[in-house]
Protein backbone atom coordinates (compact mmCIF):
# COMPACT_ATOMS: atom_id res chain seq x y z
CA UNK A 1 0.00 0.00 0.00
CA UNK A 2 2.94 2.37 0.61
CA UNK A 3 4.21 1.66 -2.89
CA UNK A 4 0.70 2.13 -4.27
CA UNK A 5 0.41 5.53 -2.59
CA UNK A 6 3.54 6.71 -4.39
CA UNK A 7 2.22 5.32 -7.68
CA UNK A 8 -1.16 6.96 -7.15
CA UNK A 9 0.35 10.35 -6.31
CA UNK A 10 2.39 10.23 -9.51
CA UNK A 11 -0.76 9.36 -11.48
CA UNK A 12 -2.54 12.47 -10.15
CA UNK A 13 0.39 14.85 -10.64
CA UNK A 14 -0.21 17.97 -12.71
CA UNK A 15 1.88 20.96 -13.79
CA UNK A 16 -1.11 23.19 -13.11
CA UNK A 17 -0.50 24.78 -9.68
CA UNK A 18 -4.17 24.98 -8.65
CA UNK A 19 -4.92 21.46 -9.84
CA UNK A 20 -1.86 20.08 -8.06
CA UNK A 21 -2.93 21.83 -4.86
CA UNK A 22 -6.42 20.33 -5.05
CA UNK A 23 -5.25 16.79 -5.85
CA UNK A 24 -2.77 17.02 -2.96
CA UNK A 25 -5.69 18.01 -0.70
CA UNK A 26 -7.67 15.00 -1.92
CA UNK A 27 -4.78 12.56 -1.35
CA UNK A 28 -4.15 13.83 2.20
CA UNK A 29 -7.78 13.11 3.07
CA UNK A 30 -8.08 9.67 1.54
CA UNK A 31 -10.47 7.16 3.04
CA UNK A 32 -10.00 3.57 4.19
CA UNK A 33 -8.62 2.53 0.78
CA UNK A 34 -10.54 -0.72 0.85
CA UNK A 35 -10.90 -0.76 -2.94
CA UNK A 36 -7.15 -0.81 -3.68
CA UNK A 37 -6.77 -3.53 -1.04
CA UNK A 38 -9.36 -5.65 -2.84
CA UNK A 39 -7.41 -5.13 -6.09
CA UNK A 40 -4.08 -6.21 -4.58
CA UNK A 41 -5.45 -9.23 -2.72
CA UNK A 42 -7.48 -10.36 -5.75
CA UNK A 43 -4.33 -10.10 -7.87
CA UNK A 44 -2.33 -12.11 -5.35
CA UNK A 45 -4.91 -14.88 -4.93
CA UNK A 46 -4.99 -15.40 -8.73
CA UNK A 47 -1.27 -15.16 -9.34
CA UNK A 48 0.99 -12.36 -8.18
CA UNK A 49 1.24 -8.61 -7.71
CA UNK A 50 2.93 -6.90 -10.66
CA UNK A 51 2.98 -3.51 -12.46
CA UNK A 52 -0.45 -4.22 -13.96
CA UNK A 53 -1.84 -4.56 -10.42
CA UNK A 54 -0.64 -1.06 -9.54
CA UNK A 55 -2.19 0.26 -12.73
CA UNK A 56 -5.50 -1.46 -11.90
CA UNK A 57 -5.55 -0.13 -8.33
CA UNK A 58 -4.68 3.39 -9.46
CA UNK A 59 -7.28 3.31 -12.22
CA UNK A 60 -9.96 2.21 -9.75
CA UNK A 61 -8.99 4.87 -7.22
CA UNK A 62 -8.80 7.66 -9.82
CA UNK A 63 -12.24 6.88 -11.21
CA UNK A 64 -13.71 6.33 -7.74
CA UNK A 65 -12.30 9.66 -6.53
CA UNK A 66 -13.67 11.41 -9.62
CA UNK A 67 -17.17 10.07 -8.93
CA UNK A 68 -16.96 11.23 -5.29
CA UNK A 69 -15.96 14.75 -6.35
CA UNK A 70 -18.84 14.85 -8.83
CA UNK A 71 -21.27 13.34 -6.29
CA UNK A 72 -20.52 16.13 -3.82
CA UNK A 73 -21.44 18.67 -6.48
CA UNK A 74 -24.67 16.83 -7.34
CA UNK A 75 -25.59 16.44 -3.65
CA UNK A 76 -24.44 19.99 -2.75
CA UNK A 77 -22.41 18.35 0.03
CA UNK A 78 -19.94 20.54 1.89
CA UNK A 79 -18.23 17.74 3.79
CA UNK A 80 -16.47 14.54 2.72
CA UNK A 81 -15.10 12.21 5.45
CA UNK A 82 -15.28 15.02 7.98
CA UNK A 83 -13.35 17.51 5.84
CA UNK A 84 -14.53 20.23 3.48
CA UNK A 85 -15.38 18.86 0.04
CA UNK A 86 -13.64 20.16 -3.08
CA UNK A 87 -16.76 22.08 -4.14
CA UNK A 88 -17.05 23.69 -0.70
CA UNK A 89 -13.50 25.07 -0.93
CA UNK A 90 -13.17 25.78 -4.65
CA UNK A 91 -16.81 25.96 -5.85
CA UNK A 92 -18.75 23.72 -8.22
CA UNK A 93 -17.16 24.69 -11.54
CA UNK A 94 -13.65 23.83 -10.37
CA UNK A 95 -14.87 20.66 -8.64
CA UNK A 96 -16.49 19.39 -11.86
CA UNK A 97 -13.30 20.12 -13.81
CA UNK A 98 -11.17 18.34 -11.19
CA UNK A 99 -13.45 15.30 -11.46
CA UNK A 100 -13.08 15.39 -15.24
CA UNK A 101 -9.30 15.61 -14.87
CA UNK A 102 -9.22 12.55 -12.61
CA UNK A 103 -11.36 10.60 -15.09
CA UNK A 104 -9.02 11.52 -17.93
CA UNK A 105 -5.95 10.56 -15.88
CA UNK A 106 -7.48 7.14 -15.31
CA UNK A 107 -8.16 6.70 -19.02
CA UNK A 108 -4.64 7.76 -19.96
CA UNK A 109 -3.07 5.56 -17.29
CA UNK A 110 -4.75 2.51 -18.84
CA UNK A 111 -3.96 3.45 -22.44
CA UNK A 112 -0.33 4.39 -21.72
CA UNK A 113 0.19 0.99 -20.10
CA UNK A 114 -1.74 -0.92 -22.79
CA UNK A 115 -4.20 -2.16 -20.19
CA UNK A 116 -7.32 -2.04 -22.35
CA UNK A 117 -9.09 -4.93 -20.61
CA UNK A 118 -8.67 -3.18 -17.25
CA UNK A 119 -10.15 -0.05 -18.79
CA UNK A 120 -13.11 -2.05 -20.10
CA UNK A 121 -13.78 -3.65 -16.70
CA UNK A 122 -13.66 -0.36 -14.81
CA UNK A 123 -15.54 1.68 -17.45
CA UNK A 124 -18.38 -0.83 -17.25
CA UNK A 125 -18.53 -0.23 -13.50
CA UNK A 126 -18.63 3.57 -13.92
CA UNK A 127 -21.46 3.17 -16.46
CA UNK A 128 -23.42 1.05 -13.99
CA UNK A 129 -22.77 3.49 -11.14
CA UNK A 130 -24.25 6.33 -13.21
CA UNK A 131 -27.28 4.21 -14.15
CA UNK A 132 -27.79 3.21 -10.52
CA UNK A 133 -27.71 6.82 -9.34
CA UNK A 134 -30.23 7.84 -11.99
CA UNK A 135 -32.50 4.92 -11.08
CA UNK A 136 -32.39 5.98 -7.45
CA UNK A 137 -33.20 9.59 -8.36
CA UNK A 138 -36.13 8.40 -10.49
CA UNK A 139 -37.60 6.16 -7.79
CA UNK A 140 -36.87 8.25 -4.68
CA UNK A 141 -39.28 11.00 -5.73
CA UNK A 142 -42.20 8.60 -5.30
CA UNK A 143 -40.85 6.74 -2.22
CA UNK A 144 -42.16 3.48 -3.65
CA UNK A 145 -38.95 1.50 -4.06
CA UNK A 146 -39.45 -2.26 -3.75
CA UNK A 147 -36.79 -4.55 -2.33
CA UNK A 148 -35.94 -5.82 -5.82
CA UNK A 149 -35.45 -2.27 -7.14
CA UNK A 150 -33.34 -1.46 -4.07
CA UNK A 151 -31.00 -4.36 -4.85
CA UNK A 152 -30.75 -3.20 -8.47
CA UNK A 153 -29.77 0.28 -7.29
CA UNK A 154 -27.10 -0.80 -4.82
CA UNK A 155 -25.77 -3.46 -7.19
CA UNK A 156 -25.10 -0.72 -9.74
CA UNK A 157 -24.21 2.17 -7.42
CA UNK A 158 -21.91 0.41 -4.96
CA UNK A 159 -21.36 -3.27 -5.66
CA UNK A 160 -20.35 -2.86 -9.32
CA UNK A 161 -17.18 -0.94 -8.39
CA UNK A 162 -16.07 -3.42 -5.71
CA UNK A 163 -16.76 -6.23 -8.20
CA UNK A 164 -14.59 -4.35 -10.72
CA UNK A 165 -11.83 -4.08 -8.10
CA UNK A 166 -11.78 -7.82 -7.64
CA UNK A 167 -12.10 -8.72 -11.32
CA UNK A 168 -9.46 -6.21 -12.45
CA UNK A 169 -7.11 -7.46 -9.72
CA UNK A 170 -7.67 -11.05 -10.82
CA UNK A 171 -7.01 -10.07 -14.44
CA UNK A 172 -3.85 -8.14 -13.54
CA UNK A 173 -2.58 -11.06 -11.48
CA UNK A 174 -2.92 -13.46 -14.40
CA UNK A 175 -6.14 -15.18 -13.40
CA UNK A 176 -8.02 -17.10 -16.08
CA UNK A 177 -11.60 -16.27 -17.12
CA UNK A 178 -13.09 -18.63 -14.50
CA UNK A 179 -11.08 -17.04 -11.69
CA UNK A 180 -11.94 -13.55 -12.90
CA UNK A 181 -15.64 -14.39 -12.92
CA UNK A 182 -15.40 -15.88 -9.43
CA UNK A 183 -13.72 -12.75 -8.10
CA UNK A 184 -16.31 -10.58 -9.83
CA UNK A 185 -19.14 -12.44 -8.08
CA UNK A 186 -17.19 -12.35 -4.81
CA UNK A 187 -16.85 -8.55 -5.11
CA UNK A 188 -20.50 -8.12 -6.07
CA UNK A 189 -21.66 -9.87 -2.91
CA UNK A 190 -19.22 -7.89 -0.77
CA UNK A 191 -20.46 -4.67 -2.35
CA UNK A 192 -24.07 -5.53 -1.53
CA UNK A 193 -23.14 -6.35 2.07
CA UNK A 194 -21.08 -3.13 2.26
CA UNK A 195 -24.02 -0.96 1.22
CA UNK A 196 -26.46 -2.64 3.60
CA UNK A 197 -23.93 -2.01 6.38
CA UNK A 198 -24.03 1.69 5.43
CA UNK A 199 -27.83 1.53 5.68
CA UNK A 200 -27.55 0.11 9.19
CA UNK A 201 -24.99 2.69 10.28
CA UNK A 202 -27.43 5.44 9.34
CA UNK A 203 -29.77 4.02 11.98
CA UNK A 204 -27.00 3.90 14.57
CA UNK A 205 -26.40 0.17 14.15
CA UNK A 206 -22.76 -0.51 14.99
CA UNK A 207 -22.56 2.19 17.63
CA UNK A 208 -25.83 2.70 19.47
CA UNK A 209 -29.01 1.45 17.85
CA UNK A 210 -31.73 4.06 18.01
CA UNK A 211 -29.36 7.06 17.89
CA UNK A 212 -29.38 7.57 14.14
CA UNK A 213 -27.19 9.69 11.95
CA UNK A 214 -30.28 10.08 9.79
CA UNK A 215 -28.53 11.35 6.65
CA UNK A 216 -30.31 8.86 4.39
CA UNK A 217 -33.66 9.89 5.86
CA UNK A 218 -32.88 13.59 5.36
CA UNK A 219 -32.01 12.86 1.73
CA UNK A 220 -35.21 10.79 1.34
CA UNK A 221 -33.23 7.68 0.43
CA UNK A 222 -35.18 4.44 0.69
CA UNK A 223 -32.80 1.98 2.35
CA UNK A 224 -33.44 -1.66 3.22
CA UNK A 225 -34.54 -1.26 6.89
CA UNK A 226 -37.20 1.27 5.90
CA UNK A 227 -38.31 -0.61 2.77
CA UNK A 228 -38.88 -3.75 4.85
CA UNK A 229 -40.75 -1.77 7.50
CA UNK A 230 -43.07 -0.10 4.98
CA UNK A 231 -43.88 -3.52 3.51
CA UNK A 232 -44.69 -5.06 6.90
CA UNK A 233 -46.55 -2.38 8.84
CA UNK A 234 -50.23 -1.40 8.74
CA UNK A 235 -51.61 1.28 6.39
CA UNK A 236 -51.79 3.95 9.09
CA UNK A 237 -48.17 3.48 10.17
CA UNK A 238 -47.05 3.37 6.54
CA UNK A 239 -48.75 6.69 5.83
CA UNK A 240 -47.14 8.25 8.91
CA UNK A 241 -43.64 6.99 8.04
CA UNK A 242 -43.87 8.24 4.45
CA UNK A 243 -45.05 11.61 5.79
CA UNK A 244 -41.99 11.79 8.09
CA UNK A 245 -39.61 11.05 5.22
CA UNK A 246 -41.31 13.56 2.91
CA UNK A 247 -42.03 16.47 5.27
CA UNK A 248 -40.32 16.00 8.62
CA UNK A 249 -36.96 14.44 7.71
CA UNK A 250 -34.97 17.10 9.61
CA UNK A 251 -37.09 16.92 12.76
CA UNK A 252 -35.05 14.82 15.21
CA UNK A 253 -38.10 13.79 17.24
CA UNK A 254 -39.99 12.62 14.17
CA UNK A 255 -36.91 10.84 12.76
CA UNK A 256 -36.48 9.03 16.09
CA UNK A 257 -40.15 8.04 15.87
CA UNK A 258 -39.43 6.49 12.48
CA UNK A 259 -36.36 4.68 13.80
CA UNK A 260 -38.33 3.19 16.68
CA UNK A 261 -40.96 1.88 14.27
CA UNK A 262 -38.23 0.35 12.06
CA UNK A 263 -36.81 -1.39 15.14
CA UNK A 264 -40.25 -2.53 16.29
CA UNK A 265 -41.23 -4.03 12.92
CA UNK A 266 -37.86 -5.76 12.50
CA UNK A 267 -36.31 -3.73 9.69
CA UNK A 268 -32.89 -3.61 11.37
CA UNK A 269 -32.77 -7.35 12.02
CA UNK A 270 -33.95 -8.12 8.49
CA UNK A 271 -31.28 -5.90 6.91
CA UNK A 272 -28.59 -7.41 9.13
CA UNK A 273 -29.65 -10.92 8.10
CA UNK A 274 -29.50 -9.96 4.42
CA UNK A 275 -26.06 -8.39 4.90
CA UNK A 276 -24.79 -11.60 6.51
CA UNK A 277 -26.33 -13.65 3.70
CA UNK A 278 -24.37 -11.71 1.07
CA UNK A 279 -21.23 -12.02 3.21
CA UNK A 280 -21.68 -15.80 3.43
CA UNK A 281 -22.18 -16.08 -0.34
CA UNK A 282 -18.95 -14.13 -0.86
CA UNK A 283 -17.04 -16.35 1.56
CA UNK A 284 -18.37 -19.49 -0.13
CA UNK A 285 -16.86 -18.24 -3.41
CA UNK A 286 -13.61 -17.26 -1.68
CA UNK A 287 -13.30 -20.72 -0.13
CA UNK A 288 -13.15 -22.32 -3.59
CA UNK A 289 -9.59 -20.92 -3.81
CA UNK A 290 -6.73 -22.84 -2.17
CA UNK A 291 -5.99 -21.96 1.43
CA UNK A 292 -3.31 -19.25 1.71
CA UNK A 293 -2.33 -16.12 3.62
CA UNK A 294 -3.97 -14.08 0.86
CA UNK A 295 -7.26 -15.93 1.22
CA UNK A 296 -7.10 -15.35 4.99
CA UNK A 297 -6.46 -11.64 4.42
CA UNK A 298 -9.44 -11.40 2.07
CA UNK A 299 -11.53 -13.20 4.67
CA UNK A 300 -10.51 -10.60 7.27
CA UNK A 301 -11.25 -7.75 4.86
CA UNK A 302 -14.73 -9.17 4.31
CA UNK A 303 -15.30 -9.30 8.08
CA UNK A 304 -14.09 -5.72 8.40
CA UNK A 305 -16.59 -4.67 5.72
CA UNK A 306 -19.55 -5.69 7.87
CA UNK A 307 -18.08 -5.05 11.32
CA UNK A 308 -16.81 -1.49 10.74
CA UNK A 309 -18.18 1.31 12.90
CA UNK A 310 -18.23 3.97 10.18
Amino acid sequence: MDEFERYFKAAMKSDNVLLDKITHYIIKRKGKQMRPMFVFLSSKICGDINPATYTAASLIELLHTATLVHDDVVDTANLRRGFFSVNALWKNKIAVLVGDYLLSRGLLLSVDNNQFELLRIVSQAVKEMSEGELLQQEKSRLLNITEDVYYSIIRQKTASLIAACCKSGAHAGGGDSVQQEKMYRFGLNIGLAFQIKDDLLDYGFGEEIGKPVGIDIQERKMTLPLIYTLQHCNASDRKNLVNIVKRHNTDKARVNELVQKVLEVGGIDYARDKMNQFRDEALDILNTFPESDTRSSLHELVQYTINRKK
